[in-house]
């Protein structure tokens, strides 16, 4: 048998593929490093200003262990666990969402829309009124909650096999009778109970502390890092399944693990500060028209978040006479997002 010889690239356009990998990977390097120092710089921001103004260098020293008058007190008791609580829900809800978004293969699959973060919401507004539990307590109902929600979604739609748009459905319905619940748990609230049920789905940085910072802090050093390491099986999955599987990944192992991370990861962030609104739906549409589509998307889409959840916390508590909770000025901004994306996708003659 004759053996039939296998074209080969020109040495030039091998080159040239070669060369243009390199300079996407420096662009993307740049806009890390953009979102980072932004990040850098809206935490600083946070702990500099308020009713005191301190210097970054009493900031420093506060943060060095240093004890300042007022300083200590006001920067590392009050502002700092915000901050910190802040950057770290940013980062989570940014990550979980572009995983849900791109597993998917729908910007509109975000924790927000699917029902996971009103499993949460449910879960602690039935700690809060019906059970009067302590803080800390709502926090783990809220995190089992959303966990609990996450498993019944994907059982519940996981019907011959694995189908985005059923996962989605699946979710909007659960989100709806979960909403219901919450609306009905809350018209029998008492006065008390409900300021603080309100206080919480709405999504708010008011009651971070060390321990809240802690608990999060732990959740995020665990599944942000295993996360950003899988961005590379995250961007194959997003082929379709039986180009991943062409491509020697093992499609149903990945995607489980990366569902449980990303769960995890929105549970413990919105445990923290309650489900602070849109964050996880805008990062990542965001990091995808900042970095495109590759292995930076996920830790972009993450600093997407941070900076969204911090900067809409200092808008909601100096831009206006009366402080609104973070999870206030990201709706606001959020909502016409939605809309945007619905109008686009209805003219691209698109599917939700």
């Amino acid at each position: 048998m004759t053996a039939v010889a296998v074209p080969r690239a020109p040495l030039a356009d091998v080159e040239a593929v070669a060369s243009g990998r390199r300079r996407r990977a420096r662009e993307q390097m740049r806009t890390v490093s953009v979102l980072s120092g932004l990040t850098i710089a809206l935490f600083g921001l946070s702990l500099t200003i308020g009713s005191t103004f301190y210097s970054p260098a009493d900031v420093v020293r506060v943060i060095l262990g240093e004890q300042v008058p007022a300083a200590s007190f006001t920067v590392g008791t009050l502002r700092l666990p915000r901050a910190v609580t802040a950057l770290l829900t940013g980062v989570g809800f940014g990550i979980a969402g572009v995983v849900f978004q791109t597993l998917l293969r729908n910007p509109l699959a975000s924790p927000d829309i699917i029902g996971i973060s009103s499993g949460a919401s449910a879960a602690a507004v039935f700690g809060i009124v019906v059970l009067s539990l302590s803080e800390g307590a709502v926090s783990a109902l809220a995190l089992t909650g959303a966990l609990a929600t996450a498993l019944v979604i994907y059982v519940l739609s996981h019907r011959g096999g694995f189908a985005g748009t059923r996962l989605i459905l699946t979710g909007i319905g659960i989100a709806a009778m979960l909403n219901a619940m919450v609306t009905f748990v809350l018209s029998r609230a008492a006065a008390w109970d409900l300021q603080a049920a309100m206080r919480w789905i709405s999504g708010s940085l008011n009651g971070a502390n060390w321990t809240t910072v802690v608990t999060l802090a732990l959740g995020c050093a665990v599944l942000a890092p295993l996360l950003i390491s899988q961005s590379r099986a995250l961007s194959i999955l997003h082929l379709g399944d039986d180009s991943a599987a062409a491509l020697g990944l093992r499609v149903d192992r990945t995607r489980i693990i990366l569902i449980i991370c990303a769960v995890g990861l929105l549970a413990f962030a919105t445990a923290a500060a309650g489900p602070i609104a849109f964050v996880a739906f805008m990062a990542g549409p965001i990091a995808v028209r900042l970095v495109g589509s590759g292995s930076a998307l996920v830790l972009s889409a993450g600093l997407v978040g941070a900076v969204l959840v911090m900067a809409s916390d200092l808008i909601g508590q100096f831009a206006f006479d009366t402080r609104y909770p973070v999870g206030v000025i990201t709706g606001v901004l959020g909502g016409p997002y939605l809309i945007f994306l619905l109008i686009r996708t209805n003219r691209a003659g698109g599917a939700i």
